[in-house]
């Protein structure tokens, strides 16, 4: 799979259109998520892999590293993500929509997922891209520092504090179970 997918890229990169419409297929799910986690809304994030897609079409040609693809368009979408919540000048928290439409029984982890969503949303941005990097997609230090283009010293202090301000959270929500 790496190897066809590695041929898709150098093919990309050369100017194949389908190559690169195959390469956007084969990780759209991916793309799609880590979008959607900044953003925090179908519609935004459909927007930011859109915008993305297209400015990744405009400059593969840049793409030094074929296997370096998923952290370069990873890049691209974090930033397109920033430009989306820039144009909107606000975090938009879980919205009732989403809330909604969840299963009417009470599922634990479900719960304990909407919880973390909203820790997570409640960080702020480069905790929140350091975190995701890192736990989510299972980014090295030396990869998170590559695609944030900070040094890898700045990546550790940024997830050690993330995970502060998450233990943080879940300490006040739980007060304010039992309290």
């Amino acid at each position: 799979m790496k190897t066809e997918s590695h041929r898709l890229v150098k093919k990309a990169i050369k100017g194949n259109k389908n190559a690169f419409e195959k390469l956007v297929q084969e990780h759209y799910e991916r793309i799609y998520r880590t979008a959607y986690l900044y953003v925090h809304n179908e519609d935004d994030a459909l927007d930011v892999v859109q915008e993305a897609a297209y400015q990744a079409f405009t400059s593969i040609h840049s793409l030094k590293h074929p296997e370096y693809f998923m952290t370069w368009l990873t890049r691209i979408v974090i930033r397109c993500s920033g430009q989306v919540l820039k144009r909107k000048s606000n975090v938009v928290p879980m919205s009732d929509e989403i809330l909604s439409n969840l299963p009417a029984q009470s599922n634990p982890n479900i719960d304990e997922s909407i919880q973390l969503l909203t820790a997570i949303q409640q960080l702020r941005e480069h905790y929140r891209t350091v975190i995701i990097l890192f736990y989510y997609y299972d980014y090295s230090i030396k990869t998170i520092s590559s695609v944030m283009e900070i040094p890898e010293n700045t990546v550790k202090t940024y997830l050690s504090r993330g995970k502060t301000e998450l233990k943080k959270y879940y300490e006040n929500e739980e007060d304010k179970c039992h309290g």
